[in-house]
Formats: structure tokens, C-alpha cells, sequence
């Protein structure tokens, strides 16, 4: 049996292939080591190998994908077994250029980008976290809302409309960004309703795209674009995809699709190789 494994902070999407070719799909909690303890983080894989394999299948391959995954967390648990431990941004690349160079980017509370060169990483502009970071995604959006927001610089109608909508008075936000465990994630929550004032011009069009702009500036122009499409990976990039695609446009940016479930593109990848 070969396992294919895509790791998120909240959730984890399985692939288990059999002998037979038979393919088992499931979808458990997030694996984070960053975040989660060590021994949560191998009981949650030993559960899910469990359920996907009732029958005992000897493993003979894993291919594990997460953020901050070290491969002792799960080479540990399968003596014998390959195991093959990547990040993020090495799915990311495998799921939207296959085999053929390209440049990946991820769009989700956070962002990363690289260029793949069919095989590897060669290129990765730091994505450096949400504070120094982290251009185009979801909580660089909420960050930089949050900032003219505290500053009364939000005109006054949608910022009305924003303080009716969440507990947003000055000690919740400073808790919340400060104090808080997940302050990208907190950031990012303001992401959606964010995009959804910004169909028309105004104020919320211009912040996304200023965010999107930042993105392209300081991190894809720093990439081959003009002979490399993108493709873009994450549930934020997709949702925003009409704002993105539009600001690409202007720096001569090509987009070769946007994903937000990359686990099938994976098993093709690893299929093919």
C-alpha cells in the first residue's frame, strides 16, 4: 500500500492505493508540528493509517506534505516503510506543474511562492510570516484592514458596517493579534467579508488590490514570469481569483489555474513518476 498525505493546520486529506490499484479517500484533523505536541501529532497519523488500512496491507511508500512537518514524526512511526516527508511548497509546485517547470504560488492565510524546475525547488522568495510577510494572502488582507480600521481611516459607512459585523473595539483586536495563538488566523477571518465588499470600486477593491499588487512586486516578478505561467494553490486565492487575475494582467503575469484541493493532483504526480 502507498499513502499519499497532504497536512493542513486544520484538516489532513488521505490517499491510501492498494495492491489492486483501489484508491481510499479520507479527511482527518490538521497535522502541524509547529503547533500541535508530538505525541498528538503520531497519534493522529497512527489513527488515520488504522482506519485506511483495517486489513493490515504492508506499507511500502508514504509521501507526507505539511508546513513545519519534520520527517521523524513520521518516519518514527513506520520502521521499515520509505517515507518521504516535503513541505507545502513542494506539493504545491508537484500539483500545478507536474513534471514541466513552472512557478507555484500559495494563496491562503498565508503565501509562498517558487520556481520548480520539473524535479525541485530551485527559487523561493521567503514568504517570512504575517508580521514581515506574507503578501497577497488571506491575513495580510485582515492586517492591513484592521490597521486603517483602528486608525479610522476606513470610510465611515463600511467601517460601521464592519463593527456591527464582529467584536472589533480596540482591547479585542490588540488580545486577539497579540495574545491570541493563531494570529494569522485571526487576521485571515476577515478575508471573506473583506472580498465580498470589494464588487464594486471603493475602498475594499482598492485594499485587495493593493494586496495583490504587493504580491506580484515582491515576490512573482522575482520569478521568470515572462517564460513561466503561475499556478495557484489555496482556498483564498481561488475565492479571489477575480481580483487576482486582473492584477497579474498588469505585471504581464500568467496564470495557469487556481487549486484549493491539490491531494488528486499528487496521486497523478506521484502515478506518473
Amino acid at each position: 500500500m502507498v499513502l499519499i498525505v497532504e497536512a493542513g493546520a486544520t484538516s489532513t486529506r488521505w490517499r491510501a492505493i492498494d495492491a489492486k490499484g483501489r484508491v481510499t479517500k479520507a479527511r482527518t484533523e490538521g497535522v502541524n508540528v509547529a503547533t500541535i505536541a508530538r505525541a498528538t501529532v503520531e497519534e493522529r497519523i497512527a489513527r488515520a493509517v488504522a482506519a485506511l488500512n483495517p486489513a493490515g496491507e504492508p506499507l511500502e511508500r508514504i509521501y507526507f506534505y505539511a508546513a513545519g512537518m519534520l520527517s521523524d514524526e513520521v518516519s518514527g512511526l513506520f520502521p521499515g516503510v520509505e517515507v518521504e516527508c516535503a513541505s507545502d511548497l513542494l506539493a504545491a509546485a508537484r500539483a500545478v506543474c507536474g513534471h514541466e517547470p513552472g512557478i507555484a504560488a500559495i494563496l491562503g492565510t498565508g503565501s509562498n511562492s517558487c520556481f520548480f524546475d520539473g524535479e525541485k525547488i530551485v527559487k523561493n522568495v521567503h514568504s517570512s510570516g504575517f508580521i514581515l510577510g506574507d503578501e497577497g494572502g488571506g491575513a495580510a488582507l485582515g492586517r492591513m484592514f484592521l490597521s486603517d480600521f483602528l486608525k479610522d481611516l476606513v470610510p465611515r459607512p463600511l467601517a460601521r458596517e464592519f463593527a456591527a459585523s464582529f467584536p472589533v473595539d480596540y482591547p479585542t483586536v490588540v488580545r486577539e493579534v497579540y495574545k491570541n495563538p493563531a494570529p494569522a488566523a485571526y487576521l485571515g477571518s476577515f478575508a471573506p467579508w473583506i472580498l465580498s465588499k470589494a464588487r464594486e470600486p471603493g475602498y475594499a477593491r482598492d485594499l485587495v488590490t493593493a494586496n495583490f499588487r504587493a504580491f506580484c512586486e515582491r515576490c512573482l516578478l522575482q520569478y521568470d514570469t515572462a517564460s513561466y505561467p503561475v499556478g495557484v494553490v489555496g482556498g483564498f486565492g481561488k475565492a479571489a481569483r477575480d481580483w487576482f487575475l486582473p492584477v497579474a494582467e498588469t505585471y504581464g503575469i500568467r496564470v495557469s489555474g487556481f487549486q484549493d484541493d491539490i491531494i488528486d493532483n499528487l496521486v497523478r504526480y506521484h502515478d506518473e513518476r
